[in-house]
């Protein structure tokens, strides 16, 4: 089916990328329901084409008296780089209709985001935080309101935002919602439940909660010690050219970035703490394949698109098993193939077990004959071993930091 079956606007057909023609299943699914004004919860995997699943039907909908300010979309995603992604995928198919889409979100001045929105605007794209923060301001307001979209709205709830959507809800008149999402968590179920209107229209394009068939995934049992080192040996050995490497925490980002420049491997590591404008250019490196390996943290897991990126490396495993499919998912998309390799120790088996339960996936440990396991196994059991008392005492008695680095040394 192509997406000149749906009748829609022909200036949003023109004005899509050559590549994109043929609908995929979510677009198959969503575009005639979306079109239809009824409330939509729709399902899908990382990777299938949402933004146009959801982007080309909305537009298609929204009148604009002409010479009026008058917001009608707002589409509410959990992070800046997917804000970004979203608005660059959308800017012109909606310039190609005579509306305007503004991206607003943290990490640049409100200043010009104010100066912006003295404009007429007819779709904002926007992270939870800074969207309130306008509307609280009276920068903007909702009275026109025609629709509203939840772009990863399973994320949206992980990173904490209900509290910021609920005030953002309570402040828009009747329209259409839209929740779009690639897991279906119970907080999920629950908000699509108060917030949708019945009978709103349930869309699942693919098994929920699985990652696409096309992602070869491979678990390796090895020490906690030894990630490092591993990913090193893979990456030369296999001689990957793009690796999307993804940490559980920012200074963990670092520290193996680090560690890879070291060992000759361009590397770079992208997280929160990184200012908005080097996290752009950091992406923009990675995407045009002047670094070799990413390093990121889950916050940026849904915002990171790369064309035929071949390999992720789940260098820990993740805290949700949800997320895990989120991660996995910057591969092996648009009908692509791709590779997906978690490193894990005795510490991550039941996170990796929680994994295997939710994707229904058997995902077998497998061993690395160059980096054999010898850490032992941990046992929830077992008490804490009794306090070295003499050891203590003696750490007392260092009066000095040369009294501590001589200890240190003696070790």
């Amino acid at each position: 089916m192509t997406l000149t079956s749906f009748s829609l606007h022909s200036g949003l057909i023109d004005a899509l990328p050559a590549s994109v023609s043929v609908a995929s299943p979510i677009q198959q699914q969503a575009i005639p329901a979306v079109l239809t004004g009824k409330d939509v919860l729709a399902l899908a995997q990382t990777g299938s084409g949402k933004t146009y699943a959801y982007g080309l039907p909305l537009l298609h909908r929204i009148n604009i008296p002409t010479n009026t300010h008058c917001l009608s979309a707002v589409i509410i995603v959990p992070t800046r780089e997917l804000a970004a992604q979203v608005g660059q995928s959308l800017m012109p198919l909606s310039q190609a209709i005579n509306l305007t889409l503004e991206v607003i979100c943290g990490g640049e001045e409100i200043t010009a985001q104010v100066e912006r929105l003295t404009k007429t605007v007819n779709i904002i794209v926007a992270t939870p935080g800074r969207l309130l923060a306008l509307v609280q301001q009276g920068v903007l307001n909702f009275a026109d309101l025609q629709a509203l979209v939840l772009d990863e709205a399973d994320r949206l709830l992980d990173m904490g935002f209900i509290n910021d959507l609920n005030a953002l809800l309570a402040l828009m008149p009747p329209r259409q919602t839209l929740l779009f999402s690639a897991t279906m968590p119970e907080t999920l179920a629950e908000l699509a439940s108060n917030i949708l209107s019945k009978p709103f229209t349930r869309i699942e394009a693919s098994t929920v909660n699985r990652p696409v068939e096309d992602i070869a995934q491979t678990i390796y049992h090895v020490n906690k010690g030894s990630k490092a080192k591993v990913l090193i040996e893979l990456i030369k050995s296999h001689q990957w050219s793009q690796v999307l490497v993804f940490v559980n925490a920012k200074d963990d980002a670092d520290a193996l970035c680090k560690k890879l420049l070291k060992a000759g491997i361009n590397a770079a590591a992208m997280h929160g703490d990184k200012e908005q404008q080097l996290r752009a250019q950091t992406l923009a490196q990675f995407q045009q394949q002047q670094l070799t390996v990413l390093i990121a943290t889950d916050v940026l897991a849904r915002g990171i698109h790369i064309e035929a990126l071949p390999v992720v490396v789940n260098f820990e495993l993740p805290p949700q098993a949800t997320v895990y499919v989120h991660r996995i998912g910057r591969t092996a998309r648009a009908g692509l193939s791709g590779i997906a390799l978690s490193l894990v120790s005795h510490a991550e088996l039941a996170g990796l077990e929680a994994i295997r339960h939710l994707t229904d996936h058997a995902l077998p440990l497998q061993t690395l004959a160059d980096f054999p396991v010898t850490d032992k196994p941990i046992n929830r059991d077992s008490k804490r071993p009794p306090r070295d008392k003499q050891a203590n005492r003696r750490t007392a008695n260092k009066k000095t930091m040369s009294d501590f680095a001589k200890r240190n040394r003696s070790r």
